[in-house]
């Protein structure tokens, strides 16, 4: 599909603007002097940025969605939260996108997404992106690695990341640099019209490698114990969370163990004209 020109007063719109991706790529959108519609769920909750409206964009909200989009060229999706009906919600946002004419949709999809990827969710990311292709909408998909800036928080109280990754390695990446580079697409779309990206760390690393980091870093003991899967899916029961939950939390340390997130690419820097972020830099930068 062959983009047409946009104009240049349309605005750009964002979904997950509260959150930890879209909020990122909203702030630098609003400093590069970019007008925005912010579709969120509660737009009383937006975030106060010059250019910016917040509109009413439940996922779930075919119509509202659809007048949300009415005018906008270009928008981020960024996929909805995590739910068993996830996928539903995001066809039905495409399929929106699609009646108010939006011109050209950049999806946040997952590193090595997939019919048959070993993490579950990546899947889901997989039939999002067929969706979208079959849509007729022009796009471009940004397949992010595991985050570099949570894996302080995947240890316990304890200090202790507990999985079944073996000795696999994964190469998280920074938020900031994922926001980066989607502004990079969102401001130069139809130069990005098909492309798939796939943004990775530095360096791929074993979770006692990271947590040799996360030491170091904060001067907090951590470390990683390897469980087996059967010993995963009991250590998590407690948590009383659906089977396609505890599928996803298992199968995202069974993917690092196949080797499914170990890729390092180049792609960050090609999009955003500088190195990707190490994770020691972006565990002390959340240290200040």
């Amino acid at each position: 599909m062959t983009e047409q020109p946009t104009r240049s007063d349309a605005p750009v719109a964002v979904t997950g603007a509260t959150g930890r991706l879209g909020g990122r790529v909203a702030c630098r959108l609003a400093e590069a002097g970019v007008p925005q519609r912010l579709l969120l769920r509660d737009p009383a909750r937006a975030p106060e940025l010059p250019g910016a409206t917040a509109v009413p964009g439940d996922y779930g909200d075919r119509a509202a969605v659809r007048a949300a989009l009415e005018g906008v060229e270009r928008v981020l999706m960024v996929s909805a939260p995590e739910t068993a009906d996830r996928v539903d919600l995001h066809r039905a946002f495409v399929d929106a996108a699609v009646d108010a004419g939006v011109a050209h949709l950049v999806y946040i999809s997952f590193f090595g997404a997939s019919p048959d990827a070993t993490f579950t969710l990546a899947r889901d990311h997989h039939a999002t992106e067929q969706h979208i292709r079959a849509s007729g909408l022009a796009h471009t998909f940004l397949r992010d690695n595991m985050y570099a800036d949570l894996m302080p928080s995947m240890a316990g109280q304890d200090g202790v990341i507990r999985g079944p990754a073996e000795d696999g390695r994964v190469s998280v990446v920074a938020l900031d640099d994922i926001a980066e580079a989607a502004v990079a697409v969102l401001l130069a779309a139809p130069e990005h019209a098909g492309a798939v990206y796939s943004l990775t760390g530095p360096q791929a690393l074993t979770l006692d490698e990271v947590t040799a980091i996360l030491t170091e870093v904060t001067g907090r003991p951590a470390v990683y114990e390897r469980e087996t899967v059967e010993e995963a899916y009991l250590s998590r029961a407690p948590y009383k969370a659906p089977d396609w939950m505890l599928d996803a939390w298992v199968s995202t340390y069974t993917a690092i163990a196949k080797g499914e997130l170990a890729e390092v690419t180049k792609d960050v820097e090609r999009l955003t004209g500088h190195p990707a972020t190490p994770l020691a830099d972006v565990v002390r930068a959340a240290q200040s």
